[in-house]
This record gives structure tokens, sequence and C-alpha cells, in this order.
């Protein structure tokens, strides 16, 4: 299979993985989900997304669309555009499927997924966690990977801009 096919197998509209999920599910894979808007991908986000994928069988990305980064970040950001970081994320070995997500949060698509394991860093304590309550009341956990210490986009960004 050629390296562009392998990225296109990896990215999903929501509507289109949820009939992978399901087969994923009936295989007795055990579904990983987090979100965020990966903007450069640094060695901080290697770590998070490598000890995410570790705690199940299928890593699940929602991506924050260009519109949504730039409500919670700032007209300057993103820095990438959603295909860009799209195809950064597909790259990924540890990756099983990304997707894009416009809403505010991604509980509408935690609600269709319901992942066994939903993973999120080390800024946010259980009860700020979007949709920690739909993935326990199933049965499912609810992971906080801490920061690996030094690496932020936001770090990056100032560093570009004082040069």
């Amino acid at each position: 299979m050629n390296h562009e096919l392998k990225l296109r197998n990896k990215i999903y509209s929501l509507q289109s993985l949820i009939p992978m999920v399901q087969q994923w599910k009936a295989a007795g894979k055990k579904i990983v989900f987090t979100n965020g808007c990966f903007d450069l991908l640094h060695p901080g986000h290697v770590d998070y997304l490598t000890k995410a994928a570790d705690l199940g069988d299928k890593l699940i990305i929602a991506l924050n669309t260009d519109a949504s980064v730039q409500q919670l970040k700032g007209v300057h950001r993103p820095i990438q555009n959603e295909q860009s970081r799209l195809h950064i994320m597909a790259a990924l070995e540890c990756v099983s499927a990304v997707f894009l997500f416009d809403e505010e949060t991604p509980l509408a698509a935690i609600n269709k997924i319901i992942p066994q394991v939903l993973v999120k860093g080390g800024d946010y304590t259980l009860e700020t966690i979007v949709g920690a309550e739909v993935v326990t009341a199933q049965g499912g956990e609810v992971k906080i990977i801490p920061f690996l210490e030094g690496y932020s986009t936001s770090a990056i960004e100032q560093k570009i801009k004082a040069q």
C-alpha cells in the first residue's frame, strides 16, 4: 500500500468513522479517544499520543478545525491548516484514526464513539474533562497524561516571533 493511501485510510469524517469503531469493538479492540489542536507537532505531543495509544488497541483523535482553533487560541492560530494537521496526525504510527470536529467540545463525538478510554493532558482534572461522565457511565475509564516538561506550541510560537 502506498504512503498516500495509508494516510487516507486513517482520515475519516465522524459519520464514516462510526462503522469502523463498531467493527473494532466487535473484534474486541479497546478504543482510546483524545482530542486537540495539535498545531505544531513537538516531542510533548508525541509523548502524549504514544502514551495514550498504549492504553488500548486503537487511538482515535478528534482534531479541532481551523475555525475552532481560532476560537480557542486566537486569530493568529492555527499556524498549520487543518488539512496539514490531519495528514501529520495520520502519519503517526500510534494513531489509528483522525477526524475533524468544529464544535466547542468533542462531546457529540464521544457520545457516538463511546470509547473505553478517554485521555486528556496534564492541564485537565477529572472534573473538567468533557465526556468523562459518558465514558465512565459505560464502564470506561478516564486518564490524564502529564505533560512532558518544556514543550508547548505556544512557547514555540513565541520563540519564532522573538527572532
